[in-house]
């Protein structure tokens, strides 16, 4: 076997690792608690929440335009689910479209959104909750588990593959992951890039 044979068969057994311990740390990631605030000031525990199926926690913003496109579709995925057990926290997160590389295409969209469904938003004070699920754009999902007394890490990014157009949409991530887990099964897909406003750090 030539050297340069051997490179390329080491390197894609690298590259396979590689891959594989992502995975592993994808799904082997874990949380004990966090807490947000909501309209009325009251402290909401993720504790709180350890009866439930699933605890979906979302990051959007009212003044991001891929957000707005998303209000009608996560109320809907919301109802639907939290019908099964699931539990949908919505984070209002600050953003940052100057440094946004897709703000100028969130620009460009804004004209064509309208009013959404009204979310309950919940306020995430110093940031604390989207820095530990390591959280970067709005709007972007974290899918958590009841899991050895804290909360597993089943799912994080995007919502579904069409930020702009909801008819177009061919995958639907989230409502996958929920579904396999809902089932008894593992998640499937353990992150998908998420389309978005960047979260703004202070």
């Amino acid at each position: 076997m030539s050297l340069r044979r051997i490179s390329l068969v080491a390197a894609a057994a690298l590259l396979f690792c590689a891959v594989g311990i992502s995975t592993a740390r994808a799904q082997g990631r874990s949380v004990t608690d966090f807490s947000l605030k909501n309209a009325t000031n009251t402290e909401v525990t993720l504790k709180g929440f350890s009866s439930d199926q699933a605890i979906v926690v979302v990051f959007v913003n009212p003044n991001c335009a891929f957000s707005k496109l998303y209000q009608n579709r996560l109320a809907a995925t919301s109802a639907a689910y939290g019908a099964k057990g699931v539990r949908f926290l919505f984070v209002n997160t600050p953003i940052n479209l100057e440094a946004s590389a897709e703000s100028a295409e969130a620009e460009k969209i804004k004209i064509k959104v309208t009013g959404g469904a009204d979310l309950p938003l919940l306020t995430d004070e110093g940031q604390l909750v989207s820095s530990l699920l390591g959280a970067t754009k709005t709007p972007e999902v974290v899918v958590l588990q009841p899991a050895n007394g804290g909360f597993a890490v089943r799912y994080k990014g995007a919502i579904d593959d069409n930020p702009q157009i909801e008819n177009y949409v061919k995958e639907k991530y989230l409502e996958q992951v929920l579904d396999n887990l809902l089932a008894g099964r593992p998640a499937g897909v353990t992150d998908k890039r998420a389309a978005g406003c960047l979260i703004k750090r202070f």
